[in-house]
């Protein structure tokens, strides 16, 4: 009887729990419906720059590592390629659809430890700074290998550093 009991509570314990989860997420997507649409991938990209396997972490508002996005599935931690092209950034996500940002984009890119649930050695994670419409966001991507997050970070930064010159070269 006492058994039975347990188990009851458990398993009210556990609904209850994952009615709030999904509640929480709900009112989140709601306050977040004025963050704009994601930029389309171009059909046609440069060769990539650099490209890493790794972990898509999140995406937050920037400064508030905790603050994770939850429109557009930004929210979602996946598995991804992370490549950085002439023209942007894109990670393609298993399962979650890409994510592209257009280098004009771009406003930073650091190292950190951790975001939104996900810590790591200290520097282990990539975070990339970017506009999305009025939004300021942070994403993070944990790359398979150490030594790869060195070349996207020298990269990032290489494009970063281009972008404002080809956007006032372009006439754009």
């Amino acid at each position: 009887m006492v058994k039975d009991l347990s188990l009851l509570f458990t398993v009210v314990l556990t609904a209850v729990a994952l009615i709030l989860i999904a509640v929480g997420w709900r009112n989140r997507l709601r306050r977040q419906s004025d963050v704009e649409p994601l930029p389309e991938v171009p059909d046609e990209l440069g060769a990539p720059l650099a490209t890493a396997d790794g972990q898509y972490v999140v995406s937050t508002t920037a400064g508030d590592w905790l603050d994770r996005i939850a429109v557009h599935n930004l929210g979602i931690r996946t598995n991804a390629t992370l490549s950085v092209h002439p023209d942007g950034v894109l990670f393609d996500r298993a399962g979650a659809g890409p994510v592209f940002i257009p280098a004009a984009r771009l406003t930073g890119v650091r190292q950190e430890s951790g975001m939104a649930g996900k810590f790591v050695e200290k520097d282990g994670l990539l975070v990339v700074s970017w506009m999305l419409g009025s939004h300021e966001l942070d994403t993070g991507f944990r790359t398979r290998r150490a030594d790869e997050k060195d070349l996207l970070l020298a990269t990032l930064k290489d494009l970063i550093s281009a972008a404002p010159q080809a956007e006032a070269d372009s006439g754009k």
